[in-house]
C-alpha cells in the first residue's frame, strides 16, 4: 500500500496503483447504494463482562471499526442535560456522550481517509435535530465529514459511488429515526430521516432462520427503490411465557449466528422480496465474533 496526494488529500492505493475503497479497489466505482456493509447493533455498549446483560458488544468502537464496522448504529436518550447514547434507558447501560463517541470515530476516520462510514441513530425522545443533534455534529469536527444530498429523499440508485464520497471529503451519511423529517432547508441538512430511504427488517429477532419481511419504512419510495438493513442479531427471550418478555443478545449461538451461511440465507430471504438485491447494512451484536466481515466481501462479491 502506498500514499498518494490529490487536491491535497491523501488516499492509499493498492500495488496496483488504483485508490482503495473500504478495503477494496472494486468497490470504488460502485454506488453506495450497491454495496452492503457491516454493521455494529448498539455500538457505543460494549463491556467484556459477559453478566452485562445489556451488552450488544464486546470490543469497543475503535476495534469495531478495525474488525470492518463501516455502519455504526446507536440509540440516544438525554442525560443530565446532555445527549448520551443508552441502551434503553440510561440507568441500564449509559455509554457516555454523543460527543465523546462522535470524537473517538471522528479520530478513527482521520486515520483512514479511504473509508466510507454509515451512521443510523435512533431518536426516541424526538431531541430537536437544530437544536441539540446537529450542534454535537459540528462541535465535533464530524459535520465537516458529512455529506448533503442533491435532494431530500435519495432513492437506491441516486447515491454517489464510494470513491466519489471519498474523494469529495464527504464520506459519512447520517440516518436518524425521527426527528429529521421537518427540515428547513434540505438543500444544507446532513442529518436525514431513515425510513424515507432505508427500512429494516424486524428488530429483536428470535428466529434463528431469519424470515424476512419489511418491517419499518415511511415511503414515499417503495422499498425495493430504497436501501434496506437486516436486523442480523438474534436474541434471547428468558421471560418467554410472559408479555412482552424480555430478550436479550444471545451470546452463546454468536458463532453460528456470525456464520456465512446463516448471514447469506438472511440476506438472499430479504433478497427474495428485493428484485434480488442484497442488503445494505447487516447489523450485528458481538461484531468481533464468528465471519460476519468474510460473509458481507462474500456479498459484496469477494471471496469469503
Amino acid at each position: 500500500m502506498a500514499w498518494t496526494s490529490d487536491t491535497q488529500e491523501h488516499y492509499w492505493l493498492n500495488d496496483k496503483q488504483e485508490l482503495v475503497c473500504n478495503g477494496h479497489a472494486e468497490l470504488c466505482d460502485r454506488k453506495y447504494g450497491n454495496v452492503t456493509f457491516l454493521g455494529a447493533h448498539d455500538s457505543f455498549a460494549f463491556s467484556t463482562n459477559p453478566f452485562a446483560l445489556s451488552r450488544t458488544q464486546e470490543v469497543n468502537l475503535t476495534e469495531q471499526l478495525n474488525l470492518g464496522a463501516r455502519l455504526l448504529q446507536a440509540q440516544s436518550h438525554m442525560n443530565n442535560g446532555k445527549l448520551h447514547f443508552c441502551h434503553t434507558s440510561c440507568g441500564l447501560f449509559d455509554g457516555g456522550s454523543v460527543a465523546d463517541y462522535l470524537r473517538t470515530v471522528k479520530t478513527w476516520l482521520d486515520k483512514n481517509p479511504n473509508e466510507v462510514l454509515t451512521f443510523i441513530f435512533t431518536n426516541p425522545e424526538n431531541i430537536s435535530v437544530s437544536e441539540v443533534w446537529k450542534p454535537v455534529f459540528e462541535e465535533t469536527g464530524m459535520a465537516e465529514l458529512a455529506y448533503v444530498p442533491p435532494s431530500p429523499v435519495m432513492s437506491r440508485e441516486d447515491w454517489p459511488t464510494l470513491r466519489e464520497f471519498i474523494q469529495s471529503g464527504k464520506r459519512v451519511i447520517v440516518f436518524l429515526d425521527k426527528g429529521a423529517d421537518n427540515r428547513t432547508n434540505p438543500e444544507r441538512e446532513y442529518i436525514l430521516p431513515q425510513f424515507k430511504m432505508v427500512w429494516e427488517d424486524p428488530y429483536n429477532p428470535t428466529d434463528a432462520s431469519f424470515p424476512c419481511t419489511v418491517d419499518r419504512t415511511a415511503g414515499p419510495l417503495t422499498p425495493t427503490d430504497q436501501l434496506y438493513l437486516i436486523n442480523h442479531n438474534l436474541n434471547f427471550d428468558i421471560l418467554p411465557f410472559f408479555h412482552p418478555g424480555f430478550k436479550i443478545p444471545d451470546r452463546l449461538n454468536t458463532p453460528r449466528t456470525h456464520g456465512i451461511y446463516s448471514i447469506y440465507t438472511h440476506a438472499m430471504n430479504c433478497a427474495a422480496i428485493m428484485n434480488e438485491k442484497n442488503p445494505n447494512f447487516v447489523l450485528t451484536d458481538f461484531t468481533n465474533v464468528g465471519q460476519a466481515m468474510a460473509a458481507v466481501n462474500f456479498l459484496n462479491g469477494f471471496e469469503a
